[in-house]
């Protein structure tokens, strides 16, 4: 039986990964806070920029209930019963805050009694 040590990442690639990183995440912040912070945004803009928070929190969740890592990436009434109940809290209350508070409760409430 023979063991072999997990491969390493070469450190100037993993330094180059870094800065570079660094650098771009400073570029995307300073452009629209160094340059365009002290000018007033056009109207169509800030409405498109409302829908943002809307549009990301769904991404992310999203391939977390179509392919769950504990299943194996098999979708789960668990995790779809959970999405759906949020969504309707959400839809019905408009709180985001008590849409999620409700989903992880109800996910955590399913579970322990699942077993």
């Amino acid at each position: 039986m023979t063991s072999t040590a997990p491969a390493l990442i070469d450190p100037v690639i993993l330094w180059t990964a870094i800065i570079g990183l660094a650098v771009g995440s400073f570029a995307l912040r300073f452009a629209f806070i160094g340059i365009v912070g002290g000018r007033a945004m056009p109207d169509w803009l800030m409405r498109h920029l409302r829908y943002t928070a809307v549009a990301i929190i769904p991404a992310l969740v999203a391939p977390l209930v179509a392919w769950p890592a504990p299943t194996g990436g098999t979708p789960s009434l668990p995790h779809v019963a959970v999405a759906a109940l949020t969504l309707a809290v959400g839809y019905l209350t408009k709180n985001v805050l008590l849409a999620m508070g409700t989903g992880a409760g109800s996910f955590v409430l399913l579970l322990y009694v699942s077993g």
